[in-house]
């Protein structure tokens, strides 16, 4: 972590060092209490995915709206969200390594801990690690929703697992993890919405057959940002795992609601503040922001609010920004607010989060999970 944050409590926005990673307090709020809002209505509990802020303060704020917890996807993700004082947490991912296991089952004496197994040997290892630690944990069974993703087939294959699972002492069998991601970022509706209930279906197939040989499924959890709506409502699932719904991104404002229209339920909370570097030539200017302040490999950012720019390339250190003629020309040392192109790993690349509202600066947050990758 580098020694000091790019702002101070109490600066003004226009004193913020750049490249920097800003957070809009009044829209990322917004976005909080109209999931939560959500998630009461249809009736099932709220898990929201901290890979994508990895910042244990906005866990909080998620917690405090009514989420149960939340979800990570790894053994030191978890560990930081529960010294940030997050006490429930599904890591929706497999675990393998005789390290990586024991870590988990320590942490499981420290908080609620859940996990995923898609194999009879993750099952062995996950109840040795947890007779020795003392703890007890509860286990998921992944079901795998297509390409080449983790998980162990819908149905019969799945029951087996289950099994196993449920006759291993120090393991719990909690329930189905079922997040199927390629549909998030399906863009046209009808098609999202089809692939979402095609995949309800075979859950619920599933769900029946469990019971039919004497397994409740505690939980049934999955749905993402893009998908909330058609398995919350599903009655099939009591849990849903949306992340990005908090910042959102460009990659999340392609896709369409129902009739075609950009997706507007969640605001861009997040951007990447940049400084206007470079200013020698009428079609083009160049920012301090690149590859290493802004992930691209889903999207190019855009810059928010400034028509006639546009963010064409990035290097290492620098972006380029297409100036349309007649456009609204940056000056040179101008700072330009970013929508970043993909979000979770935008966030991994900074130290800090600067909250601000009305122009200053109210927080100053740690990316405690930044790199957590173990």
């Amino acid at each position: 972590m580098t020694t000091r944050p790019a702002a101070r409590v109490g600066d003004a926005v226009a004193a913020v060092d750049t490249p920097a990673l800003v957070i809009d307090l009044d829209a990322l709020e917004r976005n909080l209490q109209k999931m939560a809002a959500f998630a009461r209505k249809a009736g099932v509990r709220l898990r929201p995915h901290a890979k994508t802020h990895k910042c244990p303060p906005i866990a909080l704020r998620q917690i405090a709206l009514g989420a149960v917890g939340v979800c990570c996807q790894k053994v030191s993700e978890a560990e930081a969200m529960a010294a940030g004082g997050v006490h429930d947490i599904l890591i929706s991912n497999e675990i393998v390594g005789e390290v990586k296991v024991a870590r988990l089952a320590a942490l499981a004496r420290q908080a609620h801990v859940t996990v995923l197994a898609d194999h009879p040997d993750m099952v062995a290892a996950y109840g040795a690690a947890a007779r020795r630690f003392g703890a007890e944990l509860a286990v998921l069974v992944d079901l795998h929703s297509g390409g080449i993703r983790a998980g162990v087939e819908p149905g019969p294959a799945a029951l087996d697992l289950a099994r196993r699972v449920a006759d291993e002492p120090g393991l719990r069998f909690a329930g189905l993890q079922a997040y199927q991601g390629a549909a998030q970022h399906i863009r046209d509706f009808a098609e999202r919405r089809v692939a979402s209930e095609r995949w309800i279906a075979a859950v619920a197939a599933t769900k029946a057959l469990l019971a039919d040989n004497g397994l409740a499924c505690e939980l049934v959890t999955g749905a993402g940002t893009g998908t909330h709506a058609f398995e919350g409502t599903s009655g099939v699932f009591n849990e849903i795992q949306p992340g990005s719904y908090a910042v959102m991104d460009v990659g999340y404002g392609l896709i369409l609601a129902e009739g075609g229209h950009p997706v507007t339920e969640f605001e861009n909370s997040l951007f990447i503040l940049a400084t206007v570097m470079s200013r020698n030539f009428p079609d083009f200017a160049v920012v301090d922001a690149g590859t290493k302040a802004g992930n691209i490999d889903s999207a190019m950012p855009t810059v928010w609010e400034r028509p006639g720019l546009t963010y064409v390339s990035a290097a290492d250190e620098h972006g380029a920004i297409k100036v349309a003629s007649g456009g609204n020309a940056p000056h040179l040392g101008e700072k330009l607010r970013l929508v970043p192109g993909h979000c979770d790993p935008t966030i991994n690349l900074h130290d800090w989060i600067i909250g601000v509202r009305h122009g200053t600066v109210e927080v100053v947050w740690p990316v405690s999970a930044r790199g957590a990758v173990l």
